[in-house]
């Protein structure tokens, strides 16, 4: 038997999880529908949005030596929350991924990521040589 408090209302019910089979749980402690969902998914198939940064590239020419506000770093984030299991991998994805300025927040930067559906997009609107 575990336990955990559920986080998907003000409530924050004191759940008492007890695993039946490796795909199912009983859950107990809660005051409504969402405490059981939260638990299930936290503890059968957890999932997190990521946030990171990406490599700025495509600067104009000398933009980078002549401007103190020349970005080298987007900020990113996942469009939804991702499969916690593949996290390690997508950072290394981002780790790699050069992203060409201009770019607009909302920009999807890597579509379906790992083949999960969930879009990496940039979090940030970034001119060439403007303050970030």
């Amino acid at each position: 038997m575990s336990e955990m408090i559920c986080i998907t209302c003000p409530l924050g019910c004191h759940l008492s999880i007890q695993r039946i089979s490796e795909t199912e749980i009983s859950v107990t402690g809660n005051r409504c529908s969402r405490g059981e969902t939260y638990a299930k998914e936290e503890l059968l198939f957890p999932k997190r949005v990521v946030t990171t940064t990406c490599r700025a590239v495509g600067l104009p020419a000398g933009a980078q030596a002549a401007s103190l506000y020349a970005p080298r770093r987007v900020p990113v984030r996942t469009a939804d929350a991702f499969p916690k299991e593949k996290i390690p991998e997508l950072l290394k994805l981002a780790a790699n991924l050069e992203v060409t300025l201009p770019v607009r927040r909302g920009e999807v930067l890597v579509r379906d990521a790992l083949g999960t559906g969930i879009d990496l997009v940039a979090t940030r609107t970034i001119s060439c040589g403007e303050p970030s």
